[in-house]
């Protein structure tokens, strides 16, 4: 059933525009006409500049955030607040429902309270999302899935990780599966890679990481047999990368033959790239 865009608005800020674009290209409508700028205190200036009145607005923005025309890399909060304002623009101009996009989640990571006075913060942010004005949200791949638990209105956690079409076909394409292991590179996300390796009939093993401080893992067992097999490790976020670096040669050392990894939210900050390159990744 073709899908009709007669009353869709697809309007984006300034985090990932190129993404924005392919998905009015897909749906065959140019993107809203809106103008996000900044003021010289640094405050998001956001005008709506066409008429959203009774129509569903689908606003895109993300906390993985493309960096700056300077190369300086640009601030996931300056991407929440476009979002929020972005929303209540389109709440005051009478939209008839509001989705927010957010293809990688703000503070998905702060979902607990794991040490004393710890703030949950994606708690938060669901809160100010909603009150904002937004009647619906769609997300990718959350790095805890009880976020969705945080909002009161419907969320859509699309998990490409859990066994999704294009996964399962990519990893047919591009690996030897007779010889493939999945492997989850911390406990937390066993219940992603066994999905995937269910799906496609292949053994799985994990690791149980101890950390110094955040984004600094100390030590990695693994639990599972992978030798003169295919590793495929599998994570929802790529961040500094020192969990697959350090996972990839563990991996090696265990006796795998070739390690390969897929992840949805590439935020490759600080020494990720180049972590990457030394690394035993394929």
């Amino acid at each position: 059933m073709a899908l009709a865009t007669g009353s869709i608005k697809v309007f984006s800020g300034t985090s990932h525009p190129e993404l924005a674009e392919l998905v009015a290209r897909r749906l065959g409508q140019p993107l809203g006409k809106a103008t996000v700028t900044r003021n010289d205190s640094g405050e998001s200036i956001i005008r709506i500049t066409e008429s959203v009145r009774e129509h569903d607005v689908y606003i895109i923005n993300t906390s993985c955030v493309s960096p700056t025309p300077t190369g300086v890399p640009a601030s996931p909060n300056t991407s929440l607040m476009e979002l929020l304002i972005m929303i209540h623009a389109c709440r005051v101009a009478s939209a008839r429902r509001i989705t927010a996009v957010i293809p990688h989640f703000f503070y998905a990571r702060q979902d607990k309270k794991d040490k004393s006075r710890a703030p949950i913060s994606a708690k938060l942010i669901a809160n100010m999302i909603q009150k904002a004005g937004c009647d619906h949200v769609i997300t990718m791949d959350l790095h805890a899935s009880q976020i969705q638990g945080f909002f009161d209105v419907p969320v859509d956690n699309v998990c490409l990780l859990y066994a999704e079409p294009a996964a399962l076909q990519y990893i047919r394409e591009m690996v030897d599966c007779s010889k493939a292991v999945i492997v989850s590179p911390d406990a937390g996300g066993a219940k992603r890679a066994t999905s995937l390796a269910d799906r496609l009939n292949l053994d799985f093993a994990l690791f149980h990481k101890e950390r110094k401080k955040a984004n600094e893992v100390s030590r990695m067992v693994l639990v599972g047999n992978v030798e003169g097999k295919v590793a495929i490790l599998v994570d929802d976020m790529a961040d500094t990368c020192g969990t697959l670096d350090l996972a990839a040669e563990r991996l090696v050392e265990s006796g795998a033959e070739k390690v390969y990894a897929i992840v949805t939210h590439g935020v490759l900050s600080g020494p990720a790239l180049t972590r990457i390159t030394n690394s035993k990744l394929e």
